[in-house]
């Protein structure tokens, strides 16, 4: 069937719109805030609800004529990813209450939360590459907010300012991907699929095609993977994530393991039908089994526990990124049911993080044990989605971990990748073990002995309890019955995905085959391995320590370093007080760009001069450029502003010759109106001041450019004028009578036609004159309040110091009191 626009609009703008009511909601609620959130969310998840088993794409047209449209499309690995965004959100808003009870800066919280969410619905939906980048950008920004909530802590800015320049850097990368996708779509699909994904994915096979006989199937594999990788924290752009656990836990569950870090995965598996091949596979999956086990280590290597689950998140998006870089349908496979398992236990893990840590006032590993005996029901919470994050079988996590064995054997046979075909086998199940051997060390926080220097645990509140308790619920439920779980929800999603789709079966294996040993290997070794992971620990942990450029924090310090050094070197350069410098670097850069984007375009072609005049217009011409020789020998600056004017007011009078009358009348209020602004500021500039050698020389060179500029532009702009009347000329030419009641085709452009658009320029040049007076009157304010300022505080000074002194005496040096008394005073 096919999607109800309304129901998908409603799903994505409501998040946004609760959002903008936030403070007024929570003026009523104030910390109940949450369970709001909690309900636009599910109300988002019903309305996407009811699109289950659509396909299909809707769009709210914004310029008919130019086919110019917001575009959502709807399919089984959309709904996926949006139900997944809003039942997790709507679990952590009712989480936050009880968490984030008594803190300050809610209202930011609980706005960006849903924006947040409504941002990744969107990015979800989206179907135009324009849409899916500003969605995209939008869950930088509100993650950028979210991770820096707690803005008195120097570590909590520090790791949004790594986020944010990061993912939203990577997102450039995507841009520029982007463009480059949806000019190969303008010529495969027609200028109206230019930007529209849904018909680039109806034809994978003639875009790829197109992509690589122009040889831009490399360029835009790779741009689209850096950005990929930026949001999902792939090695080595993972350091974001870790860092990133400084934001609330809340934050840590819903964005940093559910959902915006997901996005990159999701939108590899997006496009993976359109790019797939032996590039897509080498790149994607190296890629992926690169973070998945180094991440895995580096978890082994954590002391602190959302530190711990933050690398396990890397090393899982790893896993996905890979299934989704090999190319068979068990590679899809791997990608969407892993997906939505990793959402359901690392969710419910992160909440449990934050019930340990609101409880028993600490986060350090080594300082936490045998937990169970306070916290019985958070132990079985963590028993079952701690199991699913080590795969360990019958628990969801084994399922898309030996689709991930299955895919990477059939790429070892199918593929010609020499000795990679046997090295990718390898390093997925090395990387596993460590998967179970950190899996193991945070469930073993509730068994063994609590260490001595742990305080009393209080019980956590049952809203606490219920959300990490129902991800746990769901995650068993997908253990005991997975087919059902793949017939619901996944099948849809791997249709969408892979490129020669079938019907998905998972179960517990009934036979020996490679994949089983595999996954044999790994739980064998994983829990072998466990007794010494203290060792494993140390070393893993003493790497970074001995030599620090292996760490990514020390590449993205030296090179932020390094930035703000070279900044401020070209800020004092650039920002130096000086209007003169300001001028030549604002016409110089506006110069560059201008020619730079016509030679770019190819416009600077050879132009057939038509220099036909009469001799009226010749005579006023050559007036005008005597006027402009003449001001260059003008031995005052009155003089030269004169001989300056006499320039413009040619110019008007070859508007009166042209027949153009009103644009005549324009030109002579303007000259007029800068003429007498010039000589008032002349006024100002002192008499004969020197200027040297190099400052001429640099403004004749800034003169000379200008000049060019604007005369290449005149040409260019000229020279592009169609050739007999467009569409839009007659449009005016045959209305401008009947409908705007004037002859003048211009006015009645501008006045009529154009109407709120010459009012939008006139209230903007209104804005800008008032925002000019006042600062003209605040300044010749600003010294005589600055000098009363001052001696009203001189006098306050001197009637505190004669208090003192009187109190002193009547009290006989009781000082303290004599204090307490002023301070009640003042």
């Amino acid at each position: 069937m096919s999607p109800d626009q309304a129901m998908v609009v409603a799903a994505v703008a409501l998040p946004f719109v609760v959002a903008a009511f936030t403070p007024l909601i929570f003026r009523v609620l104030g910390e109940e805030t949450g369970f709001a959130g909690s309900v636009v969310a599910l109300a988002s998840f019903g309305l996407l609800a009811t699109q289950y088993g659509a396909e299909g794409t809707v769009a709210l047209q914004w310029v008919p004529s130019l086919d110019i449209a917001l575009r959502f499309y709807v399919d089984g690995w959309a709904l996926l990813f949006a139900l997944l965004a809003c039942g997790i959100g709507a679990l952590v808003f009712a989480y936050s209450p009880a968490y984030m009870y008594g803190q300050s800066g809610l209202v930011r919280y609980y706005a960006a939360l849903l924006a947040f969410m409504g941002s990744i619905v969107g990015v979800a939906l989206a179907a135009d590459l324009i849409a899916i980048f500003l969605f995209w950008e939008l869950t930088s920004l509100c993650s950028f907010v979210l991770i820096g909530h707690y803005t008195a802590d120097d570590s909590s800015q520090y790791a949004a300012r790594m986020a944010m320049l990061v993912t939203v850097g990577g997102g450039l990368f995507l841009l520029v991907g982007l463009l480059l996708l949806s000019v190969v779509a303008g010529d495969v699909l027609g200028p109206a699929a230019a930007f529209d994904l849904a018909a680039m994915l109806e034809h994978p096979e003639a875009m790829q095609a197109v992509l690589r006989d122009r040889g831009l199937f490399l360029p835009v594999l790779g741009l689209l993977a850096v950005g990929a990788a930026t949001k999902s924290a792939q090695v080595p752009l993972h350091f974001w994530l870790p860092n990133a656990m400084a934001a609330p836990t809340p934050v840590s569950a819903f964005l940093h393991s559910a959902t915006m870090v997901k996005v990159g995965v999701y939108f590899v598996g997006r496009v993976r039908p359109m790019l797939g091949g032996e590039e897509w596979l080498l790149l994607f999956a190296t890629l992926g089994l690169a973070t998945m086990t180094i991440c895995a280590m580096l978890a082994v290597a954590a002391t602190d526990i959302k530190e711990l689950l933050a690398y396990s998140t890397a090393s899982h998006l790893g896993l996905m990124i890979a299934g989704f870089g090999f190319t068979s349908v068990y590679g899809a496979e791997t990608g969407v049911f892993h997906l939505l398992n990793h959402a359901l236990f690392k969710a419910a893990l992160f909440l449990v993080a934050g019930i340990i840590a609101h409880e028993a006032g600490t986060r350090e590993i080594a300082k936490l044990g045998g937990l169970r005996r306070d916290l019985p029901v958070t132990a079985a919470i963590t028993t079952v989605v701690a199991l699913s994050m080590a795969g360990i079988p019958p628990f969801n996590g084994f399922y898309s971990k030996e689709l991930l064995y299955e895919a990477a054997v059939e790429a070892s046979h199918h593929h010609e990748i020499g000795a990679l075909g046997w090295l990718y086998p390898a390093v997925a199940v090395f990387g596993s073990i460590f998967t179970v051997l950190y899996s193991l060390r945070f469930l073993a926080l509730f068994f063994g002995d609590r260490p001595d220097e742990l305080g009393h645990v209080h019980s956590p509140p049952v809203t606490l309890l219920v959300p990490p308790a129902l991800l746990a619920l769901l995650a068993a439920a997908v253990s005991v019955s997975p087919q059902f779980a793949v017939d619901l929800v996944v099948q849809p999603g791997l249709e969408a995905t892979a490129v020669d789709p079938h019907e998905m079966h998972v179960g517990l294996p009934t036979s020996y085959s490679t994949p089983v040993g595999m996954s044999a290997v790994t739980i064998v070794a994983g829990v072998a391995a466990f007794p010494f992971y203290e060792r494993l620990h140390d070393a893993i942990g003493a790497i970074p320590r001995r030599a620090p450029p292996i760490g990514a924090n020390w590449w993205y310090d030296a090179l932020v370093s390094s930035l703000s050094i070279e900044g401020r070197w070209v800020a004092g350069r650039v920002h130096n007080g000086l209007l003169r410098t300001y001028a030549t670097w604002t016409l110089g850069a506006t110069c560059a760009l201008a020619l730079v984007g016509f030679l770019a375009a190819g416009a600077l072609e050879p132009v057939e001069l038509g220099l036909e005049a009469t001799p009226s217009i010749a005579l006023v011409l050559l007036v005008a450029v005597v006027g402009a020789l003449a001001v260059v020998l003008a031995d005052s600056h009155v003089a030269g502003v004169l001989t300056l004017s006499i320039l413009g007011f040619m110019i008007a009078i070859f508007y009166i010759l042209a027949s153009a009358p009103d644009l005549a009348l324009t030109q002579l209020v303007v000259e007029t109106l800068v003429l007498v602004i010039f000589l008032l500021v002349i006024e100002e500039i002192p008499d004969g001041a020197a200027i040297g050698l190099r400052r001429s020389v640099r403004d004749v060179v800034l003169s000379l450019a200008v000049g060019a500029t604007a005369f290449v532009t005149v040409l260019v702009t000229t020279s592009a004028r169609p050739t007999g009347p467009t569409d839009i000329a007659r449009y005016f030419a045959e209305r401008a009578v009947p409908e705007g009641g004037g002859t003048n085709i211009v006015n009645v452009t501008l006045v009529d036609f154009r109407g709120f658009d010459t009012l939008g320029e006139l209230v903007v040049i209104a804005l800008a004159a008032i925002s000019i007076l006042t600062l003209i009157v605040m300044r010749g304010r600003g010294d005589s309040d600055l000098i009363d300022t001052r001696a009203g505080d001189e006098l306050l000074d001197d009637e505190v110091t004669k208090d003192e002194s009187i109190g002193t005496h009547a009290d006989g040096g009781n000082a303290e009191g004599t204090d307490n008394d002023r301070g009640d005073e003042q």
